[in-house]
């Protein structure tokens, strides 16, 4: 079992989850964020404190420290020093849209930073990375649900294209250094400490102060809307389950899920496909309140519909996501009222 984990990203939303669960399960945990100001650097810091609480409230062994996982020099210290079993990373420069007007930061975080992961992983002996990638990758593709060996060639966003880059690049290190890697493709997390520049925390936000929500594609779009227990869960039963060889690879239809090499790509999300409409009636229940919308045509860089086939997870690891659409909304609308509204 591994005892030590690197978490980058870790005062992210999806990062923040799984160093809570990590302390919780007495793990000793080593957090590293940039703190960049793509969202309220405030939220980070929150997330941050509670963290903090809970390992004291725990006596567990858990440090944070402000780096961004482009400093080579800072990144290779915190390897040596903290020597991880585990590396989780969650570093990146979100944002399907922001991409368009950013592509720089995209490519220094998701790529630059990146190989800098996997050097520190192979040259200190890490026994599992485990690395977001993203639904984002199946791109244009119009064949529903996304399975993992559907195409991925068509990316149309600059982020899609990264994380896409990210699984080539892990699959090539795990060939050729043996480092055992796991790629989860996420499909839209959302509850409790969420990112403001996501459809949940900017619905609620607008419908409680009487502002127009922003709908695009007139509302024809739908989600496998993940809630993040349910995503924590799933990432902390890949952490603790590095890949495997697979001995038959050559002697079977090919999957990007396996590989000769240590190396693996899951889908990870809800199976349940969700339209966007349906979705605002959820969070417009949960708050007894109506939305006032504005029906807008579809932005550049994003797509009508993702849905996530989770039949390989599920076998792997023996868990698909269990929290509905109607009880993940109330949870988040009821952190919101207290750590948000008020």
């Amino acid at each position: 079992m591994f005892k030590r984990i690197l978490v980058t990203g870790g005062a992210g939303f999806i990062g923040f989850h799984l160093c809570k669960r990590l302390i919780n399960e007495n793990f000793i945990v080593y957090s590293i964020d940039n703190l960049n100001n793509y969202y309220d650097v405030s939220l980070k810091e929150k997330r941050n404190k509670e963290l903090e609480y809970i390992s004291q409230e725990k006596k567990s062994n858990f440090k944070f420290s402000k780096l961004d996982i482009t400093d080579k020099k800072n990144l290779e210290k915190i390897f040596c020093e903290f020597k991880p079993s585990a590396v989780v990373n969650l570093a990146a420069q979100a944002g399907v849209r922001y991409s368009i007007e950013n592509p720089t930061a995209y490519i220094q975080s998701n790529i630059v930073g990146f190989v800098n992961i996997l050097e520190e992983c192979q040259k200190n002996n890490v026994g599992h990375l485990v690395y977001a990638s993203s639904s984002s990758v199946y791109g244009g593709n119009n064949e529903f649900p996304f399975c993992e060996d559907s195409g991925v060639d068509h990316p149309v966003s600059l982020y899609a294209a990264t994380k896409r880059s990210n699984e080539l690049m892990a699959h090539t290190y795990s060939h050729i250094h043996n480092l055992p890697a796991t790629g989860l493709r996420f499909f839209t997390v959302y509850g409790p400490w969420g990112r403001p520049d996501m459809a949940l925390f900017k619905f609620t936000n607008s419908i409680y102060n009487g502002v127009p929500i922003d709908v695009f594609n007139n509302g024809e779009m739908s989600r496998s809307f993940t809630y993040i227990d349910d995503i924590i869960e799933g990432l902390y039963r890949v952490l603790i389950k590095p890949p495997k060889p697979d001995n038959h690879f050559h002697e079977k239809p090919k999957n990007p899920s396996s590989s000769w090499a240590p190396h693996k790509i899951f889908n990870i999300g809800n199976s349940s496909c969700t339209n966007l409409l349906d979705y605002i009636e959820e969070i417009e229940n949960a708050m007894n309140k109506k939305a006032k919308k504005n029906y807008l045509p579809m932005q550049p860089g994003d797509v009508r519909v993702t849905s996530a086939n989770t039949d390989l997870l599920e076998e792997y690891i023996g868990y698909k996501p269990k929290i509905s659409i109607k009880e993940g909304i109330k949870e988040f609308i009821k952190w919101y009222e207290i750590h948000v509204k008020n």
